[in-house]
């Protein structure tokens, strides 16, 4: 059976401004890659936060059946929320430990329910260090949000 990974990388022309999100998804048998899928969509005016998330969302949801999936994000903001953070909100009712509401949690409460279907495992790479998937999944959220970063006309 092959190993599944999705590399999910999210971009941002401001914060806020247009941004874009991509995935790379793998089936891998040892070195060997015997399948692949790339993803990618964008918004007009987003947070960089929102895109990251928005990949690793839409990777999980992509998958037809229940599968056991390596997530590989750049973002310490959805690393350590999908595996620790989110365990308290969902507690304190989606406050945070300041009772405040949790920021984007319409998308925090979508990942927590995209990856219930899934076994997942999450790993966080050192972003725009040469990793050449998570190099992919970049230009794959640059590509999303390209149709967004159009000059508006007077």
């Amino acid at each position: 059976m092959p190993e599944l990974f999705a590399y999910t990388d999210g971009a941002c022309s401001g914060n806020p401004g247009p941004g874009g999100w991509g995935v790379l998804l793998r089936a891998m048998d040892g070195d060997t890659i015997v399948k692949e899928k790339e993803l990618s969509g964008g918004e007009a005016e987003t947070t960089n936060n929102r895109m990251e998330l928005l990949a690793a969302i839409n990777a999980l949801e992509s998958l037809a059946r229940p599968s056991t999936i390596t997530v590989v994000t750049d973002s310490a903001y959805v690393k350590n929320g999908v595996t620790g953070w989110i365990f308290g909100w969902k507690k304190n009712g989606w406050k945070t430990s300041n009772k405040k509401p949790v920021k984007n949690v319409e998308l925090w409460q979508r990942l927590d329910e995209a990856q219930a279907r899934h076994k997942v495992t999450w790993e966080w790479v050192k972003g725009h260090a040469g990793h050449p998937e998570n190099e992919r999944a970049d230009e794959l959220a640059r590509a999303g949000m390209a149709p967004f970063k159009k000059k508006k006309s007077a």
